[in-house]
């Protein structure tokens, strides 16, 4: 359970798309992607997720599909090899485990709701303002691809991020976070659609009605 709630904790810092090419600067580069997500209305992506741990002997692989819904509504449905869903919508965050029949609600705080996985999706990031960007290059599938590193200005858990991109349409192809422990999340998406029309059922949660809910939600006011 601890390396679930771990794994729950990190996808709120996980899709930063920002990619350098060699004819652009990256600070350009941040900036040609802060646009591309301010037109950005919907998005649903396949996923596959990596974790390599010093503690865990095999990586950690997941696959899954994403759903995002401007200004503030997003699903990570994980298929393999279990069944998890993360849902983040009205400053709630919501983490569905069937296998363990338990649902997790947490009120995210005005400084979860500003982290950039909300505020890029949002439009309002200002990427050069929270990251020191600097060119990357790191193994690809890609012949020439798009890559750009991002080093938190302020400490935290993360110590520098890897990004790749679609240098056509500066889309979101891999994401690679490294920890102070030296541990890894590796993220890769494809088949993304843009603006699709989604459900809004998508950001709804259907759990049985025996389920165990672990609430830390600030009491209702009467």
């Amino acid at each position: 359970m601890r390396l679930k709630r771990k794994r729950f904790v990190w996808l709120l810092l996980v899709l930063f798309p920002s990619f350098a090419s060699p004819l652009q600067a990256p600070q350009t580069v941040a900036l040609n992607i802060e646009k591309a997500f301010a037109s950005l209305r919907s998005l649903r992506a396949d996923f596959e997720q990596s974790y390599y741990s010093a503690s865990i002997a095999t990586p950690l692989l997941e696959k899954g599909k994403l759903y995002l819904q401007k200004p503030d509504l997003m699903r990570w449905e994980y298929l393999e090899p279990e069944s998890n869903i993360f849902i983040y919508k009205e400053g709630v965050s919501l983490a569905y485990f069937p296998e363990d029949n338990q649902l997790f609600r947490h009120a995210l705080s005005p400084e979860e709701k500003d982290w950039a996985i909300f505020s890029l999706l949002a439009g309002r990031a200002k990427i050069a303002d929270t990251y020191i960007i600097e060119p990357a290059d790191f193994p690809s599938d890609r012949k020439s691809p798009v890559q750009i590193k991002l080093i938190p200005k302020a400490e935290g858990e993360v110590s520098y991020i890897l990004l790749e991109a679609d240098p056509e349409t500066w889309l979101l192809d891999k994401a690679i976070l490294l920890d102070w422990a030296g541990n890894k999340q590796e993220f890769r998406f494809s088949g993304l659609k843009l603006n699709p029309r989604l459900d809004p059922r998508t950001f709804e949660l259907d759990v049985p009605a025996d389920c165990e809910v672990i609430d830390d939600l600030p009491p209702v006011k009467k």
